[in-house]
């Protein structure tokens, strides 16, 4: 079996706003299902891994578009590992037009490997043997920047906060609050004319806890200038504050 997996996705009309391109959140989820396809395929996939009490979680996520996609277009999102450690992976993605003549943009993770109920980091390469090191492909590229840490700067001025409760439509089928939810409601902290003015360009996720169903969430926001943007997402309740991720944004004027 091949090292990479292709999966053909169309920028369908209610996948996109009102700039008509492809919205962030169903591109991510997108490539979230094409990593699911991979892995499935490869017998690694969260199919066999639930049977036996584990799952696959995003700890990170970078993509990064030097276009946006628009209503209609046939996309191919091409996946693959390019390493694999004991209780990480690094998967990418490459975003093209169907045919191969455009690129959109790349993308970047790292995975980790937890059992589903004590919720503890497992041994990835324990699984049948450590199969996954014959679909390791580190010599492909993906020409943008790894992802990182994410930080954000906690003391400075003009914190703006947002908030919302998780709701049905925000959970995935872990019971957490969907990975692009995240984004959504990030992205949601804009007016539309934000959109009118900017592309983005490159968003990176930190995934540090998880959301549940009913939980009050925090959304603190940094703009360091018109281009540069860092987020912080807390659930807050009686007990204090969790913090679940780290988010930044960058755009580029249209």
């Amino acid at each position: 079996m091949e090292k990479t997996e292709k999966y053909s996705y169309v920028a369908d009309t209610f996948h996109c706003d009102f700039n008509h391109e492809l919205c962030f959140g169903h591109l991510g989820n997108a490539m979230l299902n094409a990593a699911d396809v991979h892995s499935t395929r490869r017998n690694f996939g969260m199919t066999y891994l639930n049977t036996v009490r584990k799952t696959w979680v995003l700890s990170r996520l970078a993509i990064e578009l030097n276009e946006t996609p628009t209503e209609h277009d046939p996309l191919t999102i091409e996946t693959w590992v390019e390493n694999a450690m004991k209780y990480f992976t690094k998967r990418n993605w490459a975003i093209t037009s169907e045919d191969g003549q455009k690129v959109y943009g790349y993308g970047k993770s790292i995975w980790a490997m937890i059992d589903t109920e004590t919720r503890n980091p497992q041994d990835i390469l324990a699984i049948h043997d450590g199969k996954i090191r014959d679909y390791l492909f580190p010599e492909k590229e993906c020409p943008i920047a790894d992802v990182s840490r994410v930080m954000f700067p906690h003391d400075a001025e003009g914190i703006q906060e947002e908030t919302f409760t998780v709701k049905y439509s925000d959970i995935d089928v872990n019971g957490h609050l969907n990975s692009m939810k995240y984004v959504e409601h990030v992205l949601d902290t804009f007016p539309m004319d934000h959109y009118r003015q900017y592309h983005l360009q490159r968003l990176e996720i930190a995934y540090v806890a998880e959301g549940h169903h009913g939980d009050n969430i925090v959304i603190q926001h940094i703009e360091e200038n018109e281009l540069h943007h860092s987020y912080r997402i807390i659930r807050r309740d009686e007990q204090g504050e969790m913090e679940l991720c780290r988010v930044k944004l960058i755009f580029t004027l249209k």
